[in-house]
């Protein structure tokens, strides 16, 4: 008879311990600095909130994309927090694909997200997606090699600046190029830089008519620019060099120019991971005297796909790796200038991140310049700046991406490239019912 008590006591403990069993969470990200950061301070998510265990799955950025693509497509049910970006949430949203983030808590503040980046990650007035960091590009650049060169880096340059730099700039004996540019094939790895390179130049992807143009001169232009200046001052193997490769490049100190997403600018003047810490300044992205400049807008965002049965811890989450909390965090651990930017009105109000982050204003400066409801010189029936906000684009700039690096590779000239750029989106248009 005495056994009972202490069965029963083991039995509330039992059961105790299941209900008290964590929630887990697997989450889809990028294997970028500021998402491997994130992951090594998560014990202050799990010490406040004991209930819910994080499962990671960290992925390349072309790999990420075609997993989490797959998944809410599916509905394979594989992930409850997706790392995904500005091109992904107002499709996906359309299509009821994400939930709302409707419960990220009193203190979240929506209204202190940079308006430019929650836009973006809006469909009909609700917030399906919370950014982890948000970007537009510009240059870094050394300053000690443009000195040598000879040359000062105006905060705006063109096009024709920034090539006549780059070849000064390049020491092939001393295994520094010029300039690094992506040249790994995918939509959101040379497809980003070159769309946003190609609206510089008065190029579309479009006309008005949904008709492709990469038959147009606009393009020969730009794609002939960038393979010529890459052959020219690009490192070896650039066809292969996506942000990651570029990054590592130039903290080598091996490019005297990259020109790539704001992101990167924290990275670059570190000293504990760049050897060129104390040379790096910064300018806005080239333009050809046309009123467009040759950067983007992207949001590295969370959220939940719809049908998810752990939606509230999903949220909780999100609200904390996205929170002003969270920047605090990062500033107390790793400094004010890593922590991730782009996202917040306060950051850039922020004296201490103003200190501490000399590229703070060209960030949110070329953040503010990109707009995607009239990214390109002439007019097109469609947003986006790096990317062309319909289903379809993923598909297409895949494919032409692939013909562009191999262009870059010297595998097939430009106007080969071009070409088959034209018949290939030409194709999916009109099979997808646009005209």
């Amino acid at each position: 008879m005495k056994l009972l008590p202490l069965i029963s006591s083991a039995l509330v403990l039992a059961l105790g311990s299941t209900a008290y069993a964590q929630t887990s969470l697997t989450i889809a990200t990028v294997n970028n600095g500021d998402m491997v950061r994130m992951q090594g301070l998560t014990d202050d998510f799990t010490a406040k909130n004991p209930d819910i265990q994080l499962q990671w799955v960290t992925l390349e950025e072309n790999i990420l994309r075609e997993r989490v693509t797959t998944d809410i497509a599916t509905k394979g049910g594989q992930f409850d927090v997706m790392t995904i970006g500005t091109y992904e949430v107002p499709i996906w949203a359309k299509n009821s694909w994400l939930l709302p983030l409707d419960n990220l808590g009193d203190t979240y503040d929506v209204d202190d997200l940079l308006p430019a980046i929650r836009g973006g990650l809006s469909a009909d007035g609700k917030l399906y997606a919370a950014p982890f960091y948000g970007e537009s590009s510009f240059i870094m650049y050394r300053k000690d090699l443009m000195e040598k060169a000879g040359l000062t880096m105006p905060d705006a340059p063109t096009w024709e600046f920034v090539a006549d730099a780059a070849r000064k700039m390049t020491d092939r004996a001393a295994e520094i190029n010029g300039i690094c540019l992506r040249g790994k094939a995918g939509w959101g790895e040379n497809m980003a830089f070159l769309t946003a390179m190609s609206n510089s130049f008065g190029a579309r992807w479009f006309d008005e008519a949904w008709k492709p143009q990469f038959d147009q001169p606009e393009w020969k232009n730009t794609l002939q620019f960038y393979v010529d200046l890459m052959k020219d001052a690009g490192p070896v193997g650039a066809s292969s060099n996506g942000f990651n490769e570029n990054l590592t490049l130039f903290q080598q100190g091996k490019c005297g120019m990259w020109i790539d997403a704001t992101v990167a600018a924290s990275f670059v003047t570190n000293a504990k991971e760049s050897t060129v810490a104390d040379k790096v300044g910064f300018a806005l992205a080239p333009d050809m005297g046309l009123g467009k400049r040759g950067n983007w807008l992207w949001a590295w965002s969370l959220a939940i796909p719809a049908g998810s049965q752990k939606a509230d811890a999903a949220q909780k989450f999100i609200s904390w790796a996205t929170s002003k909390d969270y920047l605090a965090l990062v500033a107390a651990k790793e400094g004010w200038a890593n922590v991730p930017p782009g996202t917040r009105t306060s950051l850039y109000a922020n004296a201490d991140y103003q200190a501490a982050a000399p590229f703070a204003k060209m960030t949110l400066d070329s953040i503010n310049a990109a707009d995607p409801t009239a990214p390109t010189v002439k007019p097109v029936p469609y947003t986006g700046v790096q990317f062309v906000a319909i289903p379809e684009f993923a598909g297409m700039a895949t494919t032409v991406g692939q013909l562009f690096s191999a262009a870059l590779a010297g595998s097939t000239s430009v106007d080969d490239a071009l070409a088959q750029a034209q018949q290939t989106v030409d194709r999916e248009m009109k099979a997808a019912g646009y005209y």
